[in-house]
């Protein structure tokens, strides 16, 4: 089937004309489908990772091997979401062309390091249940987007980092806990 805008568009939530791929900082968030607490739980503030979890950590931490451009910064995983800060640096080696299918993601963009992630874990988490047990997820393991905000300077910086690190003594009170009641 070729592409039909018409009928195969999906709604981004990205900033329309900004450019991914510029040198920068960017803190994201990657939620499991549906809630679904996979990867862990937070007791007494901390974070409890299970083997899903350190898996996802792995594979977060392995993304500049893939990715020379990319530097990474604080990070949490959580019971179901994980928050990362991804660096882009070196503008030689951000550059590249589209994906060959059209209106893709582009080369060295953090829309195609999230893209990688999200595959790499879940085909990972699939062997995962398949050889050691882990909770099986319907449908797919991670929501169809992800969360990012451009980060604009130092201050900011700072201020996303020490979100990500207490992060998981707010458990009790964060929306994505399934258990939270709005």
């Amino acid at each position: 089937m070729t592409f039909n805008p018409d009928i195969h568009h999906r709604r981004s939530i990205r900033l329309r004309e900004y450019d991914y791929s510029l040198v920068g900082a960017y803190f994201v968030t990657v939620c499991a489908n549906g809630r679904e607490c996979l990867f862990g739980d937070c007791a007494d503030g901390d974070m409890r990772v299970n083997d899903a979890g350190r898996m996802v950590v792995d594979i977060w931490n392995s993304l500049p091997e893939r990715f020379p451009n990319v530097a990474l910064d604080e990070y949490m995983i959580m019971p179901n979401h994980f928050h990362g800060i991804i660096v882009l640096e070196d503008a030689n080696e951000r550059r590249g062309e589209p994906c060959v299918r059209p209106y893709g993601t582009h080369v060295g963009s953090v829309s195609r390091i999230v893209q990688a992630f999200k595959s790499l874990t879940t085909v990972k988490y699939i062997r995962g249940v398949n050889d050691r047990n882990w909770s099986q997820f319907s449908g797919r393991l991670w929501q169809r987007n992800f969360y990012e905000r451009i980060i604009r300077d130092e201050k900011e910086m700072s201020a996303i980092r020490e979100y990500i690190r207490f992060n998981p003594s707010k458990w009790t009170l964060d929306k994505e806990n399934p258990h939270v009641v709005p």
